[in-house]
């Protein structure tokens, strides 16, 4: 398998702390691995885009030595790809029009005595879908995959490349949690219907969702491992059964360790994380040398240059040295 990887940020701002960590581990798995390294700009959500950032982005990245071996794409450039995705999902009967608003879903909750919301989320309750008599006369307003369908049953016949789930046996009763096996947590599995419902794939405000988006487009890049921050492990289920929804492959997945700020929480723009200092050459090696540690890589020799670190580093990680960098 041809190694490609990536690193796809968010332009709400700098790239911080956390980030970066996300970055140099993508970007260390690519170079060990003898593969290709892209850079992806999520600019899908626009509302929450600063303008620029995605630009400074770029110039961090570039201070860092990290250097995609293609040009940058932008999400909010490939509007075209997502809806070709969204219509064979409509066409296949996997995806349907939703009528409901939040409050519309937390009043469906309520009235199941099940309204705690999940992470920020609140679970759909499926108000909408097609067997409980689509949008009841009103307008559309979101699409939804539907997640009670044997895209996301274990003996599902696209298996992806890196699950250790076996079709069920004989007479067995399977149960419908999608399996897989992340390179650093080890086995994982999601009760997605369950879980997290019939999730958005294009929101109210005509804006694509990021789970049709990422999907689609690492399918169009040709990415083979992804490696991110562990925060998004939790939406790896949905993005397995969209890639067997649309027949496409299921990349190795890496999640790696979260910086955490010092309220205990995950470092991130919107708990006040500062943006990476990449204004000297010093600053940027300590940077370099902190995201390293959180990695688990050696320190570096005294005076060490930069290059010399990404290749320390480089050799480390092929070597699985390191928080992540386990064997493929």
């Amino acid at each position: 398998m041809k190694y490609r990887g990536r690193f796809a940020p968010s332009p709400t701002g700098p790239l911080h702390a956390g980030s970066l960590v996300a970055a140099l581990a993508s970007w260390l798995d690519a170079r060990a691995h003898g593969g290709q390294w892209l850079v992806r700009i999520e600019d899908v959500d626009t509302p929450r885009c600063v303008p620029g950032a995605d630009h400074f982005i770029l110039q961090q990245l570039a201070a860092c030595s990290l250097q995609p071996d293609a040009p940058p794409v932008w999400q909010s450039q490939r509007s075209a790809l997502y809806q070709q995705a969204l219509d064979q999902l409509v066409s296949a009967g996997l995806a349907y029009p939703c009528a409901c608003s939040r409050k519309d879903i937390e009043h469906a909750l309520a009235a199941r005595g099940d309204g705690k919301p999940r992470h920020g989320e609140l679970v759909y309750p499926g108000t909408c879908r097609p067997e409980r008599g689509g949008l009841h006369g009103k307008p559309g307003r979101a699409w939804r995959l539907h997640t009670d369908t044997a895209i996301f049953k274990p003996n599902w016949p696209l298996t992806p490349v890196n699950t250790a789930q076996a079709a069920p046996e004989s007479g067995a009763n399977p149960s419908s949690a999608l399996h897989w096996t992340d390179r650093r947590l080890g086995p994982q599995c999601q009760e997605v219907a369950q879980a997290v419902g019939d999730f958005v794939l294009k929101r109210a405000d005509g804006l694509w969702a990021y789970q049709l988006a990422v999907v689609v487009d690492d399918a169009a890049q040709g990415i083979s491992h992804v490696v991110r921050g562990e925060d998004l492990a939790d939406n790896t289920a949905r993005q397995i059964g969209l890639q067997r929804a649309l027949g496409l492959p299921t990349p190795h997945y890496l999640h790696t360790p979260l910086v955490l700020g010092a309220n205990g929480e995950k470092l991130s723009k919107q708990n006040g994380a500062q943006a990476l200092d990449t204004g000297t050459p010093e600053a940027t090696l300590r940077a370099l040398h902190q995201a390293a540690h959180l990695l688990g890589l050696p320190e570096a020799p005294p005076a060490s240059s930069q290059g010399d670190c990404l290749a320390l580093w480089t050799r480390a990680w092929r070597s699985g040295s390191g928080r992540g960098a386990a064997a493929l």
